[in-house]
């Protein structure tokens, strides 16, 4: 019987390297992060800072790596026969087709019950609600006074200040000082931030911020801001915190209680300040931007000034133009004052005439008469009288015109007058700076005289 998967091609062939690539490529892709608990064999620590060993338990044994960025934050020297706790990653050596864990994290074994305790805590407050994004506030901003609760003697109090000196030495800094391990730590902890928070509120100290934490130590001296509550104490803390522990591998439930985690006391000092030298640079632009903006304004507020200063008349100039206005309207009132009196006049004398009539009749018909014959007569006379005003309209024109300044101006003469209005004939009569203005037959020029000169 013919075999069914024989299809008389030869079978296709991996290479060794290739099956160990694919080999560690399930192996990663599979796993994700995990925990692993067993006892140090093997241990070599060569030249390269890499860390190489085996863990084993009665059973069975694996082969681990943990390589120098990630054991340099390690508090402890592994020696063979301690009993150690990894975070890893499943991976294999394809070198040698050795199926080994990369270590990212490494603990003493005795911390087992202690991490425990802290995830059982974590997911009971997590549960709560105690660490949703929701309840947590934002950092203030700018900072001009920080509270900092922390030992008064560790490495952390002196990063701080440190860093708050170097990029803002204007943040003022209050010491709330606490022991950060051992038995009581947790409390005076969470009467450091009852204090400052009662404190604010009474107005005996003015924080912005408060920043509880500490320097780097294995869980146990970590643990305290692992308790619950310094947990409470936090997330009940009116005054925005800041939970700085340890290093950046480092994270406490005090972190996740925190409106904000910085991963060191250093990093927490930064986040609360602005880099000094960032606010020179900015202000310097500003300063920049606002001479600027004031030289604009200065220059359009001169031009605006000449502007007006062109426009603005001469007080003596608008009263005598007022003056004038006046005397026109005195004279259309009068005139029209004479108007109506003499059609009051002419109507009254022809209501007398009428009363004194003893026959309307022959009156109307004479008046008629005579009406006819005045209009003719006037119309005569109006025409020839009208032609006659016009010749002599014209006639005057034509003298006006001969005898007017304007044709004199027009000839490009000019009349020059000094800052009072008053025509100026005599070259004596004004010096040099003196303002005039010519009068030209279209429009005017503003002068200023440089010299006069007698006439020759």
């Amino acid at each position: 019987m013919a075999n069914p998967y024989d299809s008389g091609e030869p079978p296709v062939a991996l290479t060794v390297s290739e099956l160990n690539r694919q080999a560690r490529s399930l192996l990663e892709s599979h796993f994700d992060f995990l925990w692993v608990e067993g006892e140090v064999s093997n241990f070599a620590a060569p030249s390269s800072g890499h860390w190489y060993f085996t863990l084993k338990d009665g059973q069975a044994q694996v082969r681990c790596a943990m390589f120098r960025n990630r054991n340099q934050r390690i508090r402890f020297s592994p020696e063979n026969g301690d009993h150690i706790r990894l975070r890893c990653r499943v991976s294999l050596y394809e070198g040698r087709g050795e199926f080994q864990l990369i270590v990212e994290h490494m603990e003493q074994a005795g911390a087992g019950a202690l991490q425990a305790a802290f995830e059982k805590l974590k997911a009971r407050l997590l549960a709560e609600g105690l660490f949703n994004p929701e309840r947590k506030r934002p950092l203030p901003a700018p900072v001009s006074q920080l509270g900092v609760i922390t030992s008064p003697t560790g490495a952390a109090i002196h990063d701080i200040l440190t860093v708050l000196q170097r990029r803002c030495p204007a943040i003022g800094v209050s010491i709330l000082p606490v022991a950060v391990q051992g038995d009581g730590a947790a409390e005076e902890i969470v009467n450091a931030i009852e204090n400052a928070n009662r404190w604010q509120r009474e107005g005996r100290i003015a924080l912005d911020a408060l920043i509880v934490g500490r320097g780097g130590g294995s869980l146990e001296d970590l643990w305290p801001f692992n308790e619950e509550i310094v947990a409470r104490a936090i997330a009940a803390s009116e005054l925005p915190v800041v939970s700085a522990v340890g290093h950046e591998v480092d994270f406490t439930i005090a972190d996740m209680a925190a409106d904000h985690r910085a991963a060191t006391p250093s990093a927490a000092a930064e986040m609360l300040s602005p880099d000094q030298r960032e606010l020179q640079q900015r202000l310097q632009v500003l300063e920049a931007s606002l001479v600027r903006l004031m030289r604009r304004k200065l220059a359009d507020a001169q031009i605006r000034l000449d502007h007006l200063r062109a426009r603005l008349k001469h007080p003596g100039a608008q009263l005598r133009e007022q003056a004038q206005r006046l005397d026109d309207l005195e004279q259309r009132l009068i005139l029209a004052q004479k108007n109506l009196l003499q059609r009051k006049r002419g109507e009254l004398a022809l209501l007398e005439s009428r009363l004194r009539a003893q026959s309307p009749l022959p009156r109307i018909q004479r008046l008629q008469r005579e009406n006819g014959l005045l209009c003719q007569r006037l119309e005569s006379a109006m025409q020839q009288r009208i032609a006659h005003a016009g010749e002599r309209l014209a006639h005057l024109a034509q003298m006006l015109d001969s005898l007017s300044p304007l044709a004199t101006l027009a000839r490009g003469y000019a009349i020059i007058s000094d800052a009072s209005g008053e025509v100026v004939s005599d070259a004596d009569s004004v010096k040099a700076g003196d303002r005039v203005s010519a009068r030209l037959a279209n429009g005017k020029l503003a002068l200023t005289v440089e010299r006069t000169e007698p006439a020759e």
